[in-house]
């Protein structure tokens, strides 16, 4: 088998029994890079392959020969350009921060590394993380590697792309509505958005802080468990991170599916939008779990209607209030008109955003002056605690909640960058999931007949990421 068709979990055992050393596997990835950028449409998946992890791998191979027994040792991953990395560039996709060079490490990245695991690039985004398709890059479009004319979803779609095309076992992302599972289902791979307060976000620049989580991407469920064993925990830099032992994920087992209680959402099964070929694909999910005994019922929920629209109205708001820290006096580029602070302000801000990043900040100070939209944002946090204890009683009931993880497959590129509604409804799934702060897990169930992969996500109660992991365990050892 090749180094870069084997998981991480494969490429542990490699490294533990002596067969495979972490230079040999860096080697082989970035090969797998360098050849991919000579192709007619490279993925682009990468913004950058950092030019010292050969010899971060050979440290590791050193520290391995010495007895280190460090879980990730000599294991690579990638990570998103929102996501820092002490002494890289960490730009969000966008010229604004241009020149940017992180000061620190980010939690989850910083326990990735002190497991032994070496940071090996980072990749591609929509601009702070705004976008469906990561199309909305000052670096330009990522590609989808299983049809390059396509979108590999967004915004994290340059980890997927790369973990998909073959050029990093594990990649990390980020979560605001959608952001992991998206780019999985439509790349083929596995996504996990763990429940808020799973992985620290310090270190991560902010989009909606209310919603935002560090997810992962990768090609096995084992894979995810492995890292958020280490990842996961109470952080003192993050007073939303929760302390709980996550260890366990280590070391997952495949749920039993008999007589496991599975809830499936009546609206969005009604949805209009979703493709025929996706609604017969999660039937199949669906039969599935009633093979193995599974109890398989449908449940209304009727303020599910609202969550993308709930869903925007926050986001929007937190992103307008997080992203006025970007002002070109304290990091980033600057443009200076040379005729006061406020020229100084406009003109950084009008140059170093793109149209998507001004159209939400446009919509989210909308959204937060009342003298303009008057109880919208309050409305808005109604509608979320309501989708709360709504998707609570369902947990109460059942063991987890099943659904289609997009309403379409990937689409050409460029075909919805200037519409941005459309865009914004290639989320119609996936939002409930961060406004509720519940895990969910988007799993590669099967193909439509054009080869185009369609994924189904697994949500869970809070904290209920090994149940979710062990149930697509159970899935992927069955196939």
């Amino acid at each position: 088998m090749n180094i870069t068709d084997m998981s991480l979990v494969e490429l542990k055992a490699g490294l533990e029994n002596g067969t495979l050393s972490s230079v040999e596997i860096v080697r082989a990835y970035r090969a797998a890079y360098d050849a991919d950028n000579k192709e007619a449409k490279p993925l682009k998946g990468y913004i950058e392959f950092f030019s010292d992890v050969e010899e971060a791998a050979r440290a590791a191979d050193e520290a391995r020969a010495s007895g280190d027994k460090r879980p990730l040792l000599g294991l690579p991953f990638v990570s998103k350009d929102n996501i820092s990395i002490k002494g890289k560039s960490c730009t969000c996709g966008s010229r604004i921060l241009s020149g940017y060079v992180a000061p620190y490490n980010a939690t989850v990245a910083d326990r990735l590394i002190a497991a032994g695991a070496i940071p090996m690039g980072r990749t591609n985004m929509d601009e702070f993380a705004m976008g469906s398709s990561t199309e909305y890059s000052c670096y330009g479009p990522s590609r989808n590697p299983v049809n390059r004319d396509l979108v590999p979803g967004g915004s994290s779609g340059g980890s997927a792309a790369v973990v998909a095309g073959g050029q990093a076992p594990l990649g990390l992302g980020t979560e605001t509505g959608g952001s992991v599972r998206l780019p999985a289902s439509y790349c083929g791979v596995y996504g996990l958005k763990p429940t808020y307060g799973t992985l620290s976000r310090y270190g991560v620049v902010a989009y909606g802080s209310s919603l935002d989580q560090v997810g992962i991407l990768s090609r096995k469920v084992d894979d995810i468990g492995l890292a958020l064993s280490v990842m996961a925990g109470r952080d003192v830099h993050d007073d939303t991170s929760a302390d709980l032992d996550f260890s366990a994920l280590a070391r997952l087992e495949p749920a039993k599916i008999a007589g496991l209680r599975v809830a499936l959402p009546k609206q969005f099964m009604e949805a209009k939008g979703l493709d025929p070929e996706i609604a017969g694909i999660f039937e199949n999910a669906c039969a599935w779990f009633r093979e193995r005994g599974a109890t398989v019922e449908t449940v209304s929920i009727p303020v599910l209607e609202a969550s993308i629209g709930c869903y925007y109205v926050i986001a929007l708001s937190e992103a307008a209030s997080n992203l006025s820290r970007f002002d070109g006096i304290r990091y980033g580029a600057r443009k200076d008109p040379g005729e006061g602070y406020d020229e100084l302000y406009v003109k950084t801000r009008s140059d170093g955003f793109n149209a998507e990043v001004k159209r939400r900040i446009v919509i989210g100070n909308y959204v937060l002056s009342t003298h303009f939209s008057g109880d919208t944002y309050k409305t808005a946090m109604s509608v979320r605690a309501r989708i709360q204890r709504d998707i609570s009683e369902v947990f109460k009931n059942h063991d987890v909640l099943v659904c289609p993880t997009s309403p379409t497959v990937a689409f050409p590129i460029g075909s919805k960058v200037d519409d941005p509604l459309a865009m914004y409804l290639s989320d119609l799934y996936t939002t409930f999931v961060n406004l509720a702060r519940i895990p969910s897990l988007s799993i590669p169930f099967g193909a439509t007949k054009a080869g185009l992969p369609v994924g189904v996500q697994i949500c869970g109660a809070h904290f209920a990421e090994e149940k979710i992991l062990s149930v697509a365990k159970a899935w992927e050892a069955s196939k």
